[in-house]
């Protein structure tokens, strides 16, 4: 299923206020049903309380916010029949099974005995779990935890999944499962998915769109390539190329190619400077001359330089050990 042009989540000037501190200020969102969305920032941005204010678990200071028409100020119970949210922390009794776990959230919801053990065989295959779901969840990795949430979530059957650092603390290979779940329930089946997170990497991997926040405020918002472009300095193409084996040749051949302003090189890697994207070009001149590329990668398009380069635009806010505090919180998200 594709993403529609409907919006199914709608923020005009949410704000929420803890005495003289500002959390949210003034958040102006449109996610459209089918999306994934990440809601991106260091801790203490804002991300946390935004999520709490679309799932009524908080009352804003001022604006209003809808999810799928509804309103999650004045109708937080019909809100959450359609809202499935998973914590950053997930909740469940150690000593009870993930089987037993999911009934207790079947019974909560109100389902049939039946019906409820029909979903959860479904669900915990569709997560991966059918052989540990009648183990105790005291034994669970983080990233078997992480898809039980999921499963927990999807009882209810929600349209639209709200996710508080799902990715934190999971392995490489529970990386990849949870990723792909998560993605498989916007593609396939359409669900709408707020994701709200640090871990620019790995949220990059699966976001249709961001939104970055700097200190309470929604600074930009839109893809990865139209984020990049925004912030494209000097309005000047920067591509990182690695050959198994390079020389002098190879430089002087690369800055002979039309469009390229600057070469450098260390090794066999060259960092090529140009006035567009020539990606297609420069892969076909340094085959044709005989070399093999190991790899190739546009710079300034990862996330934590995209944010970087925003936190500094805002930086008349903002002082040197903040930005030192997000480049540290970023550069462990790899």
């Amino acid at each position: 299923m594709a993403q529609t042009n409907k919006i199914m989540i709608q923020t005009t000037g949410l704000t929420k206020k803890y005495g003289t501190k500002t959390a949210v200020d003034h958040l102006d969102l449109s996610i459209f049903s089918g999306e994934i969305f990440g809601l991106l920032g260091p801790n203490g941005a804002g991300k946390t309380t935004t999520t709490l204010m679309l799932t009524g678990l908080t009352e804003p200071t001022e604006g209003t916010a809808f999810i799928d028409g509804r309103d999650c100020i004045r109708e937080p119970m019909e809100v959450k029949k359609i809202v499935g949210y998973m914590p950053d922390n997930v909740g469940f009794y150690p000593d009870m099974t993930g089987r037993e776990n999911l009934r207790f959230t079947a019974a909560l919801n109100g389902l049939e005995k039946q019906a409820a053990e029909e979903a959860i065989d479904r669900l915990l295959e569709r997560t991966g779990l059918t052989e540990a779901g009648n183990q105790k969840v005291g034994t669970y990795s983080r990233g078997m935890r992480q898809r039980l949430g999921v499963a927990d979530v999807l009882i209810k059957d929600p349209s639209v999944i709200i996710m508080d650092e799902p990715t934190l603390g999971i392995d490489p290979e529970g990386m990849r499962e949870l990723i792909a779940l998560i993605r498989d329930l916007s593609k396939t089946e359409g669900r709408t998915v707020l994701i709200s997170s640090h871990q620019l990497y790995q949220v990059q991997q699966i976001c249709d769109r961001v939104g970055l926040f700097v200190g309470g405020k929604l600074t930009a918002c839109g893809t990865i390539e139209e984020l990049a472009e925004q912030t494209r300095e000097d309005n000047q193409y920067l591509t990182e190329i690695r050959v198994i084996s390079g020389d002098n040749r190879l430089t002087q051949l690369l800055k002979d190619v039309p469009g390229v302003l600057s070469v450098g090189r260390e090794g066999s890697r060259y960092m090529v400077g140009s006035s567009q994207d020539i990606t297609d070009i420069l892969v076909d001149r340094i085959r044709a001359e005989g070399y093999s590329i190991s790899s190739l990668r546009p710079c300034g398009n990862d996330l934590d330089e995209i944010y970087r380069r925003y936190f500094e635009k805002a930086g008349h806010d903002y002082d040197t050990n903040n930005r030192k505090k997000v480049k540290k919180l970023f550069s462990r998200s790899r």
